[in-house]
């Protein structure tokens, strides 16, 4: 379970996250969506220690991320940023191969390639190991750094916008990927997601936030209503059943465009 408390992030005048507290259960997948300049990202940041916070508190599983050595924290929680650059050329094995740093610290072992095999596979990477980061397209090297991610075998798994560079072929695959992650190998997954209908269709908790606080929460059939993502986007959202589960449209363009 990760648990924040009053959590608070100001960047001079402007209050990035103002005051969350939240209690993300373990297990499943939840995905933290909103309007851009919401505070998703940084809050993500916070929770895994890449970003300072202000003030507040987080802990996962009781550990308090402020005070907690990082060698330990690496082995229950991994993070996957937004941006992810590399100065130097690495195939997608090697890359791979480094989310195993917190528990091999540079010396790998034959328990090591097996996860790495794995994590490979899982992301449908195998015939693209030996392949150089800049010989691939961009979502094939998102797969990659998630694949990493993936590889340091961690209880919670958090992942900055993974659909960045994937088309909806792609992106449907990754979030199946992930949905598989949670159920099959009992990784709590915390996403942050553009697309809401994705987070709709393979979430079981949705964070919904605005202007840096917690707007709604809940599971899908709670926040994915017309009314709530309105709300939250300032801009008509209609919602309708689509095989048992919700999924959003966005009229306002197509209004604009027949004159209405």
């Amino acid at each position: 379970m990760i648990v924040t408390r009053s959590l608070q992030k100001a960047y001079g005048d402007h209050l990035v996250v103002d005051g969350v507290s939240l209690t993300l259960p373990a297990g499943g997948v939840t995905s933290i969506i909103g309007p851009n300049g919401a505070g998703k990202s940084t809050l993500l940041s916070m929770v895994s220690r890449l970003l300072a916070m202000d003030s507040g508190s987080v802990e996962v599983d009781g550990l308090d991320v402020a005070r907690t050595p990082s060698n330990l924290l690496a082995r229950r929680l991994a993070i996957l940023r937004q941006d992810n650059h590399l100065s130097v050329r690495l195939t997608v094995q090697d890359l791979v191969a480094f989310g195993r740093y917190p528990h091999n610290l540079g010396r790998p072992g034959p328990d090591d390639r097996v996860h790495v095999d794995r994590s490979l596979a899982w992301l449908g990477l195998d015939e693209l190991r030996t392949r150089y980061l800049d010989e691939l397209s961009g979502g094939q090297r998102q797969r990659a750094f998630v694949a990493m991610a993936l590889c340091q075998d961690t209880d919670y798994l958090l992942l900055d916008e993974p659909l960045n560079n994937l088309d909806i072929r792609h992106s449907s695959q990754m979030m199946e990927r992930l949905r598989r992650a949670a159920d099959e190998l009992g990784r709590t997954v915390v996403v942050v997601l553009h697309d809401i209908n994705f987070a709709s269709w393979y979430s079981d908790t949705i964070v919904a936030m605005k202007n840096g606080r917690v707007h709604s929460e809940g599971p899908p059939g709670e926040i994915i209503t017309g009314e709530r993502l309105s709300d939250l986007y300032d801009t008509p959202i209609q919602v309708i059943e689509a095989q048992g589960r919700r999924i959003c449209l966005f009229y306002e363009a197509a209004n604009h465009a027949a004159g209405g």
